[in-house]
C-alpha cells in the first residue's frame, strides 16, 4: 500500500509533525507514480516533488572541496540550497555554462571568458584541460572568470601554466 503525500492539502501543510505522519489512505499512490513518470522529467520531478521532509530525513547536505585542507568538507545543510544544486547539476546536462565575453581581452587578442556560476565550483582539472584545449587553437593566452570558493577568480593558461589569482 502506497501513502499519498502529495496535492494542495499536503504542499500547503506548514506542521512538521502533520506532514510526518501523512497518510489518507486514498490506495493512488501507484497511479500517481505512473502519472508523474508519464509528466516528469529529472528537473520537473526535482523541483515539484524534492520536499524539506525529505532532505531532512535523508539528512541530506552539500559539500564542496576546501584546497586549504585537501578534503571535501559539507557545505550546506539547507533545503533551498540542496535543491538549487540538484537543479543547477542538471541543467545544461550537467556542463557549466560558459560564455566568451571578449575575443580582444587586454588589446592583445587574448580570449576571456566567463562561467556562469549557479552555484556550482568548476572542476579545476577540467578546467585547466579546456584551457589548455582552447589555447591549442586560439594560439594566445586563454581566460576565465569564475567564482572559486565563494571568491570572484581568474583562472587562465598562458601557454605554459594554469593559474588563477582572485579579482
Amino acid at each position: 500500500s502506497f501513502i499519498m503525500k502529495f496535492g494542495k492539502e499536503y504542499n500547503e501543510c506548514t506542521d512538521m509533525s502533520k506532514v510526518e505522519s501523512w497518510n489518507r489512505e486514498m490506495n493512488l499512490g501507484r497511479e500517481k507514480i505512473f502519472e508523474v513518470r508519464k509528466t516528469h522529467n529529472d528537473i520537473t520531478f526535482i523541483d515539484e516533488f524534492f520536499t524539506q521532509e525529505f532532505c531532512q530525513r535523508q539528512q541530506l547536505f552539500t559539500y564542496k572541496y576546501n584546497q586549504r585542507s585537501g578534503r571535501f568538507e559539507i557545505d550546506s545543510r539547507d533545503f533551498m540550497d540542496i535543491k538549487n544544486k540538484l537543479l543547477a547539476q542538471l541543467t545544461n546536462f550537467g556542463n557549466p555554462v560558459i560564455d566568451v565575453i571578449d575575443s580582444n581581452y587586454q588589446n592583445r587578442g587574448e580570449l576571456l571568458l566567463k562561467h556562469e556560476h549557479y552555484g556550482v565550483d568548476l572542476d579545476y582539472a577540467q578546467c585547466s584541460d579546456t584551457l589548455r584545449n582552447i589555447h591549442f587553437l586560439w594560439k594566445r593566452p586563454v581566460y576565465i572568470e569564475s567564482i572559486i570558493e565563494d571568491s570572484a577568480s581568474l583562472i587562465y593558461f598562458d601557454g605554459k601554466e594554469v593559474l588563477t589569482k582572485k579579482i
